[in-house]
């Protein structure tokens, strides 16, 4: 049975794909004339283990939390 993942882009990933949760990053955030604008979190999920399945999740700490609490199992219901 498919487990859907919202993503912070608004796309939807099958949760029982992942069988990797790399480690989460930060990385100063940026807007459109090169000023700081705070912090941007990523992680890389993996749905097989060549790199070519590995996708790079960015958001802010609370959509990058919220995914990796739905992905653990935590907000399951």
């Amino acid at each position: 049975m498919q487990r859907w993942i919202k993503l912070p882009n608004g796309s939807f990933l099958d949760g029982n794909r992942i069988c990797h949760i790399g480690k989460v990053e930060t990385f100063p955030k940026l807007d459109e004339e090169g000023n700081s604008d705070g912090v941007e979190y990523a992680v890389t999920l993996a749905t097989e283990l060549p790199r070519e399945h590995q996708i790079t999740i960015t958001g802010s700490k609370e959509e990058i939390s919220t995914l990796i609490r739905s992905l653990l199992g935590a907000n399951s219901g």
